[in-house]
Order: C-alpha cells, then structure tokens, then sequence
C-alpha cells in the first residue's frame, strides 16, 4: 500500500502518525509448518528484487518468529541514532546495526488479515512481535500529528506516514487513506548520465538525473554532491558499461561539463531545497543508489495540498473552463458534464468502485482530440486513488485511476472525460469478473438488426442461465451483460461466450458473424466474445458518451428492446425522469450470480442440435 504526499502535517481524529523510516520497504514472508526448523524466509522489495542475501541479519531475525506471517516494514541502518538512508548503502563495512521495522501485519498463521481495520492489525501486530533488536515494531501516536510531526523534526527523522486507522490494506493503492509529509524534499531520480571530473575528484564530476512525467523520462537537474571517494569508484564502474550514443532525454541538457550518457537503468535517491519553475530540482545532494526501484515507477513527485478537514467541501477537485462548449450544436458545457455527475454520482458510482478507470479524455469536447490515459503519473488529489497493475503486454506497472467516490467521478469529469470506462473486475480479484459483456457492435446494420440480434442473444441466455441485462451503448450498439460474481476467471467466461456466440450465428447466420477481420464479416455484426479480457472496457451504465444529443448508456428492459427502440432518446436531460420512473435496472448485475459451467453445458447441447 502506497502513501500520498502532502504538504503540510495535520491533526486528525482517528488517524495515526508514525515516523517515516528512511530505507528499504520490505515485505518478509515466513512460513513455518509444524516440526519444520528453520522457518521459509523471503523478504522483497516492491519490485520483487530479493533481500535475503543483502541482509542476512535481517533474516535471522525473522527466523525467530513463532508463527507464519507476512510483515510489511522497512530495512533501516542506525546511525547517531537515527535511521540513515545514505548509510544503509555500506551498512556491514561501517558495522552498522540493522533493523526491520514493521507497521503491518497482513497475514498471520495463514489468514489473509487485509481487510481488517489498520487499528486491528497494528494491535494484533504488536502482540505477535516478538522481542529481538534487529525486529522493531513501529509505533504511532493517535490524532496529533502536528506535535508529532514536530518532535521528529527535531531527532532529524525524514518525516512522517499518517493513516486512517480504519483502512483496510490495498496493494499498490495510492489514495487518501495513507499520507507523507517529509520534513525536506525528496526525489528518486533515474540517473541518465554523468559529467567528466574536474580538478582533483576522479572517475565523474556530476550524475545527470531524470525522471517519467506522462509516460515521457524528462532531465530534473544533476547533482555532483554527497558521494564518498569510494561512492563515486563503485557508480563510475557500474555506469560505464551502460554507455550510450544517444542521450535517453529529448530536452537540451545544459550543464558545464561534456556527458556521458547511459541507459536508464540505475536509481537513485537525492535530497534537493525545492523544484525550480521549469522542473529542476535546486540544490540536489546524492543520498544513495536504489537497487529496489524500477526505472519505470520513478515519476516527479510534487505534494498535494492537504485538505482543510474542518470543512469537507474542500475535499473535492478545483472546477475548471465551467462554460466551455462540449458539444457546439446543443451548446452543453463542460459545467453541465460535471453537473450531470454531481446529480448521478449515487447511481452510477457502484459501477465504478474497485476497478481500475481507462480515462478517455476530451478536454475541447467532442469536436476535439480526444486520448485515452491509462497510466497515472501525474500528482492527483489525496481524494484519489490509485492502482499499480503489472501490465503484461508494456512489461511494466501501469498506474491505473480507480473512482471510489463523488469528489474522485468530479475530478475525472474536469479532466474531461465524458465517458467513464471501468473494467469490468475489481482490484479485489481482478482476474475475475463481476460480468460478462456480449457487445452488439452494428458497422453498416441498421439498428433494427442490432435489436434482432440482442432479442436471439437475449433467448440463447433464457435457455443458458437465468439473469442478463442489456443497456444502450449511448451511441448506435447494445450491450447485454451477464452477472458472474467473480467467481470465474476470464478465460472460463471468454470460452462460455464464444460458444454463446456460435449459437447465435447458427440461429441468425445472415445478419450475425464471428470472423474478427471486418474484410471476412461482410458487413455483418459481429458478436466479440473478446471483449471479455482483462483490461477490456465498455462505457458503463448511466455513462455519458461524446456523442450528438449528450446520449447516456441507459438499462433497459427487455420489453423494450423492439422495433422503435431509439438510443438517442436517452440524454443528459432526459434520463432523469427515466430513472424516476423505473429505477436502476441493472442494480442486480452487481449481485447475482450465474452457474457458469452449467450454462456451457447447456450451450454445448444447443451447438450439437
């Protein structure tokens, strides 16, 4: 679980404060089974890098636990009594004495303990710890973080974490739960290049340094401070055989001394005064390599403004361009997107909690240029959250947005997204669906075949299971989505639809098909069980669409779904009454589940027939 940067310390009833430990964070598993000594030991950076052989120390100590647990704390070196990242880099050739301080306990004698209160497994935590010098447990104060925050201050400690105490625990989850103020600013930086010496320092004058901002490494500043003799040799011999030609930056770099450029592969952290205007860091000083950082998760890190929580309007996004037109011919506003979900945020929220956002962005409405963000690395709110997703396909983590309430469905309106795309499982168990999606897509068809096509879907799934529901897709297409309760895995789902689907084009082969290339489809609608893969979206249900007329992705009943059906008929303006009349149609999609396997099954029987 990830911490927010904010700006200031706070005070807050029911948060606690502990110190913010300066070194390695570290998740250890130990594994103990009856008669088996010593216990399994792993403990690993958050890139998955091992820690077991560059701390032994460390590992003898967890070896000492009576239980099987997974621990989440941070690897510090001591040193004048406080912990010293610089220091931690030669901690045995200084006889340093180590520590793993621990401020979570997230499994215990095989239970998964996530999901409780931080209050819970911080005091189950404390009584698990067993006494020993090199385990600590890290202990808090509970709401007066300001006097915290000024007693650290004067031991000289980094800074300090602030947590909810009745957070649950979420990997790679960046949001409002968990807070940072540091007492001087910090940055990881990748390092990209070095200067040629000058005077008597030898091997290198300078690190050139770097760091990803919208997906693109861009130059933060250089910094030829802080390194030891025997520093500067071990860096030197690390980076030379990485040289390169090219300089991994586009920007001109000015500094008063020739590069050598090398390939992003090293971090470091760098303590600076503060971001110049054009996004130099001013004043930065080495503080040691980080061998546990990814090049790809070093972004610039910026503080956010801490929310006045005497008044809790101000924990909402800073409105922006209210009157600018979205759509020219209707003459709605971006005002009245952001209207539109202020007034649905109640009704459309539930679709979206818990499942990572694909943000499709018209920032000049819909006659602009529109993109689509999925990878997060700009500063948001501490209202925000976010989570980190191993992308298999980028072979990186993806830092994906996730809507968990009103002020967050606000924010992503001001940014212009019109149309709200969540996948369609959550972070809970996010290779298992909460729905299947059957995307009636029409490329020349008229729509009166789309409706033909939805009302065969709609008696297949009557003979397969007994819940589905359909929605307008807001544009000229029907969804009809199938409730599974994440209990399947995608490719279960995927193969149930492809199944649906031959039955289907059996039953309707001239307007149906299920070739993918639109050359072999001739002008048929395709039925794409694809749709049903990890990171696949549709627009969700009460969605907005950057269409004429402001159109909403509306439920339906399947009364409805006939000839005269017009999805234009559902608006910005219109709905309102709609809902008031029928309610939520879909609310149940949420909640049900269907027998997966004795829908194929049934769908085999109608495939041999």
């Amino acid at each position: 679980m990830l911490a927010t940067l904010v700006d200031m310390p706070f005070d807050r009833k029911g948060w606690f404060f502990e110190i913010k430990w300066d070194g390695y964070r570290a998740i250890a598993k130990v594994g103990r089974r009856k008669g088996e000594a010593p216990p399994a030991v792993k403990i690993y950076s958050r890139n998955l890098l091992s820690f077991n052989e560059k701390f032994p120390p460390i590992v003898e100590a967890l070896r000492a636990l009576p239980r099987s647990a997974v621990l989440d704390g941070e690897i510090v070196a001591h040193k004048d009594g406080a912990p010293d990242f610089h220091a931690l880099q030669n901690w045995e050739e200084n006889c340093l004495p180590l520590s793993y301080v621990v401020f979570d306990l997230l499994s215990l004698d095989g239970k998964d303990l996530r999901s409780l209160p931080l209050r819970e497994r911080k005091s189950l935590l404390k009584k698990f710890l067993p006494k020993h010098p090199a385990l600590l447990y890290s202990e808090h104060v509970e709401g007066n973080g300001l006097r915290f925050f000024e007693s650290i201050v004067k031991k000289n400690i980094e800074g300090m974490v602030a947590k909810d105490a009745e957070s649950p625990y979420r990997e790679g989850y960046r949001g409002g739960e968990w807070l940072k103020v540091k007492k001087w600013n910090e940055q990881e930086a990748i390092i990209i290049g070095f200067t040629e010496p000058r005077g008597s320092r030898k091997y290198l004058g300078a690190l050139v340094l770097g760091a990803y901002e919208n997906g693109t490494l861009r130059y933060i500043g250089h910094s030829g401070g802080g390194f030891t003799g025997k520093e500067i040799k071990e860096i030197y011999e690390r980076l030379i055989k990485i040289r390169t030609a090219a300089a991994p930056v586009k920007e001109k770099v000015s500094v008063n001394a020739p590069i050598t450029w090398v390939k992003p592969r090293y971090v470091c952290q760098v303590k600076f005064s503060e971001w110049t205007p054009d996004g130099r860091m001013r004043h930065p000083i080495y503080a040691g390599l980080r061998l546990d950082k990814a090049p790809k998760e070093v972004t610039r890190e910026s503080p956010i403004a801490m929310p006045d929580q005497k008044n809790q309007d101000k924990n909402a996004p800073k409105l922006t361009n209210l009157d600018k037109i979205f759509w020219p011919k209707e003459k709605y506003t971006k005002g009245d997107v952001i209207a539109y979900y202020e007034k649905m945020a109640d009704t459309i929220l539930p679709y979206l909690k818990g499942r990572p956002e694909s943000l499709h962005r018209h920032p000049n409405g819909i006659k602009g240029e529109s993109f689509f963000q999925k990878d997060i690395r700009q500063a948001v709110p501490p209202f925000v959250a976010t989570k980190e997703i191993w992308s298999e396909s980028n072979k990186k983590k993806i830092h994906y947005l996730l809507c968990e309430n009103k002020a967050t469905l606000l924010y992503l309106a001001n940014l212009g997204c019109i149309e709200l795309n969540p996948w369609n499982s959550r972070i809970q168990a996010l290779e298992k669906p909460d729905y299947m999606i059957i995307d009636l897509d029409p490329a020349d068809n008229t729509f009166e075949q789309v409706i033909e096509v939805a009302k065969v879907v709609h008696q297949v799934l009557i003979d397969a299971c007994e819940e589905h529901y359909i929605k307008t897709s807001g544009k000229t297409g029907l969804h009809v989505l199938v409730p599974l309760g994440a209990k399947y895995t995608y490719d279960e789902i995927k193969e149930f639809v492809k199944l649906l689907a031959q039955v289907v084009h059996q039953r309707i082969p001239d307007i149906t098909s299920i070739e993918r290339s639109p050359v072999k489809r001739k002008k048929k609608i395709y039925i794409d069980y694809l749709q049903n893969r990890k990171g696949q979206t549709i627009a969700a249900p009460y969605s907005l669409r950057p269409w004429p007329g402001a159109t909403v992705s509306t439920p339906l009943l399947w009364s409805e779904v006939k000839r005269g059906l017009d999805p234009s008929a559902f608006t910005i303006e219109t709905i309102w009454k709609r809902l008031d009349k029928v309610g939520d149609l879909m609310q149940p999609l949420l909640t049900s589940v269907i027998d997966l396997r004795e829908s194929i099954r049934c769908l085999e029987r109608h495939l041999e027939k």
